[in-house]
């Protein structure tokens, strides 16, 4: 089973939408490129392809849906008194530069 499948079709029973495919690497980023969805390592050509300073991934990342959320639960979030349960994709990248090994987390998803 590959990384995708477990990650699910871009849908959750804990909620959250998908947002995206692409996220663009870091600048100057080299290989070796590993990529991580909420801590799981992600393999090329089956759970993503990397083109043009781009990881186009095969299903979309999904993110925590905040536009359903009441006024209250807002503020209560905001505040940090509660948790929200949805499902919320972290993309995180090792990388080299210039024989260094770097690592950017929570990359910004880019929107369909």
């Amino acid at each position: 089973m590959s990384s995708a499948s477990r990650r699910g079709h871009g849908t959750s029973e804990h909620g959250g939408k998908p947002v995206g495919r692409r996220v663009r690497l870091p600048r100057g980023a080299e290989r070796p490129i590993t990529v991580f969805i909420n801590g799981s390592e992600q393999v090329e050509g089956t759970d993503y392809d990397i083109a043009d300073g781009m990881i186009i991934f095969s299903e979309p990342i999904v993110k925590e849906d905040l536009s359903q959320l009441g006024p209250v639960r807002k503020l209560f979030l905001g505040l940090g008194l509660v948790g929200t349960y949805q499902k919320n994709e972290l993309v995180d990248v090792q990388y080299r530069i210039e024989g260094r090994t770097q690592f950017a987390s929570d990359l910004e998803v880019i929107p369909d």
